[in-house]
């Protein structure tokens, strides 16, 4: 059966490379039914891909975000569904994000040239335009002068959590995270649930705070692992989502939207979720 819902993807409000018009227009193209755009820290791109969707009458887009927390030396995203997003305290909260994603990448690219990967601050300005500026510019600048050949070189060798010039930045605790999604009738979602160290021993806490789902049917991930994590989220009793997580990176084996994602049943579920919290509150 072919997969119709995609609730994970980046444009370049954040750190993809199309656009929210081209990525609309691409889930049309691959027959999607139900998106959700996520983008980090910034709700940016919602607006224009709204009005492309009416070309689309048969897609529903999901307004969404994805945010970062920490928690217990392990990182975590947690991505937010159907927000009231125009609030103001909401939008306040995340520019604070924006800036702190600055910072970072000042950081990060001071340390790249103390290894000797020089680079133009302005170059990775460049890269992220508009959007939130994030790992990933600096990760294309890098390939453009030759340093790597790839976005997860880039990641694994200096960028990634761990690696040479990784640098911290103002984040949320994943508890705060949530209270903030819940803040705007919103439901929160683990993403990628595979990079969380401990994972089995995080989720109560979270289920507690009002988790609603768990990424399961994610990007590349192998069906033994899909069984796997399908398993841990009926277990706390947590809606199975998912999708490609695209960027449009262009790396090798990188996944397109609709090559990985959760049935409609999920969708309908987590509907029904919000429905209610809107119907309590």
């Amino acid at each position: 059966m072919s997969v119709t819902v995609d609730l994970h993807s980046h444009t370049t409000a954040s750190d993809g490379r199309l656009s929210p018009s081209e990525l609309i227009h691409l889930f049309g193209k691959r027959g999607l039914k139900t998106v959700a755009i996520t983008d980090h820290d910034t709700t940016n791109g919602l607006g224009e891909a709204l009005k492309v969707k009416r070309a689309y009458p048969d897609m529903t887009l999901i307004p969404g975000v994805e945010l970062s927390a920490d928690s217990k030396d392990t990182e975590m995203h947690l991505l937010g569904y159907f927000l009231n997003y125009e609030n103001d305290s909401f939008q306040k909260t995340l520019s604070k994000f924006r800036e702190g994603r600055i910072g970072r990448a000042i950081t990060m690219v001071k340390k790249l040239s103390e290894l000797g990967v020089k680079l133009k601050w302005e170059r990775v300005l460049e890269f992220a335009g508009d959007g939130a500026v994030g790992r990933p510019h600096i990760a294309r600048a890098m390939i453009e002068m030759g340093y790597v050949a790839s976005m997860s070189e880039a990641f694994d060798k200096y960028l990634g959590r761990g690696a040479p010039v990784y640098a911290e930045r103002d984040k949320f605790s994943p508890l705060d995270a949530i209270e903030l999604i819940h803040s705007v009738n919103g439901l929160a979602v683990l993403a990628h649930p595979s990079w969380v160290d401990n994972l089995e021993s995080q989720l109560p806490s979270l289920v507690e705070a009002g988790l609603a789902g768990m990424e399961v049917h994610y990007s590349s991930y192998s069906s033994g692992l899909i069984m796997e994590l399908e398993s841990l989220a009926n277990k706390f009793s947590l809606v199975p989502c998912g999708g490609s997580d695209y960027h449009a990176n262009n790396d090798p084996g990188e996944a397109l939207p609709g090559d990985q994602g959760p049935p409609q049943e999920s969708v309908d579920r987590l509907r029904e979720i919000a429905m209610e919290r809107i119907s309590t509150h």
